[in-house]
């Protein structure tokens, strides 16, 4: 099994629904978060472990914290979602007034950028199998925002999206490569920085990216940066063990890799992945979109299922099955995007509809800790 990790970002702020600005003082009094450059979401980041048990404690445990914390600063919560649901995308609040970064994110990107979401890290150390794994999860990447979309609503509006976010968010530079080889990458990458088209080494915003401590030169992880907060934890760990599971095929089979097994070129691959996560981000589970090996239209669900009946066995032989099986339930009942829509299609408020889900997050929260996790969190 590979060793796995989780940053994820959320909303702060009342039972209500409203997003209040809180990072600068959760960074300044717990360990363990950082700031994003508006002060309304925080950031806390799981350490690499490899078992699932282990990993769902580690979701948890900052996040019963942090509630607590929330608590004593006054009647706070954590707010469900990936986008301003219910309003203040007119204007930004700075965590950081002094950091030069953060100057040019607000002048650049302005409030797109106020996302919620959850990186997935999944370690891989050689090189040119963690590139040929970043082209066969960008090539999928569609996939697994359909699984995740959290972001129907902003400004207290229907947006049109499954995920607003990942709509609306500055995709940065505007064209990247499937990268042939580690050197391919490091080339690009130094081109863009002389380019200016990167600010930094992290400025590379794109769905999925070879990560590590020295970038672009000491990678040792894959990062999935496509999806929406997914504020269950088993849904998430179900999401994380479809990756992981395919991950592991392409260990074992290194012929999966969309530079050698696609009937398109390069760039029609891109084009393909790009309509792809439009499509996903629009309709997510229900998006039509075009398989990257034949060109084929397939509904995401139905890739979906049929990537889940291919690894099963693989994620059965390393024991963690159980942990993937949930993914059915996401099929069957939809995403959190998904259920809000339904809601709402109903007949409830967007704020309603946010309360809502506000309780049923905490609700599932403490049912989680008071089943698995009592004694670790203790």
């Amino acid at each position: 099994m590979l060793l796995k990790g989780f940053e994820i970002e959320m909303y702060t702020g009342t039972p209500n629904g409203d997003i209040v600005g809180l990072s600068d003082k959760i960074t300044a009094s717990l360990d363990g978060y950082v700031r994003e450059p508006d002060s309304r979401n925080v950031e806390y980041t799981t350490a690499p472990i490899s078992n699932y048990e282990q990993l769902l404690c580690a979701l948890l445990r900052p996040r019963l914290k942090l509630r607590e914390y929330l608590k004593h600063l006054g009647n706070y919560t954590l707010i469900p979602g990936s986008t301003l649901s219910l309003g203040g995308s007119d204007r930004f609040f700075r965590s950081d007034p002094t950091n030069p970064y953060h100057d040019y994110i607000e002048n650049t990107y302005g409030t797109k950028v106020v996302t919620a979401s959850v990186h997935i890290n999944i370690g891989i150390s050689d090189p040119e199998l963690l590139m040929r794994a970043c082209r066969l999860i960008r090539v999928e990447a569609a996939l697994f925002l359909a699984l995740s979309a959290s972001s129907p609503f902003l400004d207290s509006k229907a947006t049109g999206y499954h995920s607003t976010r990942w709509r609306v968010f500055p995709h940065t530079p505007t064209y990247v490569p499937l990268f042939e080889s580690h050197a391919h990458h490091i080339e690009w990458v130094e081109q863009q920085l002389v380019a200016g088209t990167m600010q930094n080494v992290r400025h590379l915003w794109t769905s999925v990216r070879p990560n590590g401590d020295r970038r672009p030169y000491d990678l040792n992880r894959l990062e999935l940066r496509i999806c929406d907060l997914v504020t269950d934890p088993i849904a998430l760990l179900a999401i994380t063990a479809l990756l992981e599971a395919r991950l592991l095929q392409l260990l074992e089979n290194p012929q999966l890799d969309p530079l050698t097994q696609s009937s398109f070129s390069h760039k029609e691959l891109i084009a393909l992945t790009t309509a792809n996560e439009i499509a996903a981000a629009t309709s997510s589970l229900d998006a039509q979109l075009v398989h990257w090996q034949d060109g084929r239209s397939i509904l995401a669900r139905d890739w979906i299922d049929e990537l889940y009946q291919q690894v099963w066995t693989i994620a059965k032989q390393q024991g963690f099955s159980c942990f993937l099986s949930p993914l059915q339930k996401i099929l069957r009942e939809g995403n959190e995007a998904q259920q809000w829509l339904q809601l709402h299609k109903v007949g409830f408020s967007v704020r309603n509809t946010i309360i809502q889900a506000i309780s049923a997050t905490q609700e599932r929260e403490m049912e989680l800790e008071d089943k698995l996790c009592s004694s670790l969190v203790a």
